[in-house]
């Protein structure tokens, strides 16, 4: 196996390198296109247009009325998953409950210096649309870390998107996840088709609220395309990761965190590799070429490292910070001595998962561990967040004034709507007071 591994070191002007490898991965124009046309034909043809772009993209035969799949088939597929496998998914799904119940929202009230009262209520979102990649590397994790999430949130209605095989055939784990989450609203349809149903309804697929879960570069333009006709989550884009590593790390763990993300196999996963000691950069190197040879997705493994990969070496704990900070990785693990973790757990605050140690593989935090894997990427860590049980719902603010408060509050009311000129405002105080 032959490739060629090099780094780069560190200085400040390396940060604009940086950038435009780690935006590498962007929507062009012509996905854009492409993705227009296929959400105007969901529109206006509807099951007909799903039925064409699933033979055409997915090799599946279908016909309108096999897109949903019959709840009875969803429950029978936890029959043909072996008990260790179900066991796994039952504690992924218990591990995800107990992480998202810690952050549920909680209704509040309370009194303003008017002596008004205030407060939030939160409401689920009444009916989401999930869409979870499918196809040779079905994500069954994907369904645990957004059905979950709405499951918790007390979502009422879930719908969920995933492409078939080219033999019309859906992942028999995949189903059997969800028979044990309870969701038995699926249907056989992926890619941008599947977005435009979910937004603008077709014949056999209900519109929804918002849109759930990752995809490939033409899934999320669609989720672009359809955003205001329909809530959104965030825009997750091919896999990453980052480690950062010092004389402690040992370059077996390196390699294998960083195989374990270019083996997704979209061809446009990025993989970071900060290291403090030189010479633990031919160890690693050494480490990826014998730990390759092992693994089943050789080809887009090789792919990654020849277009994806960057290592840089860095002098002291800042530059780390600094590079971390700037590039914003969707995972990023700390393969650091102990005593230096708090300081790079304060200092660094645009990662979207933080994974602390030797033994904090981001495949436990991808499969069991309980946060939501859905996080961002691509940089946009440093203004988003990864899946939360926030986003399965929807706020409203709550104000009530009695004649005390009001009269309180009018003073400084009415000379607002002075400064703004807009006397209907303040009539609609005034009117309150008993003022003309």
């Amino acid at each position: 196996m032959k490739f060629n591994l090099d780094y780069k070191v560190f200085t400040p002007n390396l940060l604009v390198e940086i950038e435009k490898f780690a935006i590498s991965t962007n929507v062009d124009e012509s996905i854009a296109a492409t993705v227009s046309d296929i959400l105007q034909e969901v529109k206006t043809r509807g099951d007909e247009a799903i039925v064409e772009r699933t033979l055409l993209y997915d090799g599946a035969n279908l016909n309108k009325f096999d897109l949903r799949i019959p709840v009875n088939q969803i429950k029978e597929a936890t029959t043909s998953i072996s008990l260790e496998c179900k066991a796994a998914m039952k504690e992924a799904i218990e591990n995800v409950t107990f992480f998202h119940q810690q952050s549920l929202p909680r209704n509040w009230q309370g009194r303003n210096s008017h002596g008004a009262i205030i407060g939030e209520n939160y409401y689920p979102i009444n009916r989401v649309g999930l869409y979870v990649p499918g196809g040779n590397v079905p994500l069954v994790s994907t369904v645990i870390m957004s059905a979950t999430l709405a499951k918790v949130a007390g979502v009422s209605q879930i719908a969920v998107m995933t492409p078939p095989n080219p033999d019309g055939t859906v992942s028999p784990e995949l189903l059997g996840a969800l028979a044990i989450l309870e969701v038995d609203e699926v249907y056989k349809v992926g890619g941008a088709q599947a977005i435009g149903a979910l937004a603008y309804g077709t014949e056999s697929v209900k519109a929804v609220d918002k849109i759930f879960g990752p995809g490939n570069a033409f899934v999320n333009e669609a989720k672009k395309q359809v955003f205001s006709t329909v809530g959104i989550d965030l825009l997750p884009g091919p896999s990453e990761v980052m480690v950062i590593a010092d004389e402690t790390a040992n370059p077996a763990y390196i390699a294998a965190a960083l195989l374990a993300q270019a083996e997704h196999g979209s061809g446009k996963e990025k993989i970071y590799l900060i290291f403090t000691k030189k010479d633990h950069f031919d160890f690693v190197v050494e480490e990826i070429k014998q730990q390759t040879k092992s693994l089943s997705h050789q080809d887009s493994i090789l792919h990654i490292l020849e277009k994806g990969f960057l290592a840089v070496h860095t002098k002291n704990l800042e530059e780390i910070v600094k590079v971390a900070n700037f590039i914003a990785p969707e995972h990023l693990e700390l393969q650091v001595k102990n005593d230096d973790l708090p300081y790079l757990q304060e200092n660094i605050n645009t990662a979207g998962a933080l994974l602390l140690g030797h033994f904090s593989a981001t495949a436990l935090g991808d499969f069991v561990a309980g946060p939501s894997h859905v996080l961002p990427t691509g940089r946009s860590s440093r203004f988003s967040s990864g899946l939360r049980m926030e986003d399965f719902f929807r706020r409203t603010s709550i104000i009530r004034y009695d004649q005390d408060a009001l009269i309180n509050a009018s003073e400084s009311a009415l000379l607002f709507s002075e400064m703004e000129k807009l006397d209907g405002h303040g009539n609609s105080i005034s009117i309150r007071l008993g003022q003309d």
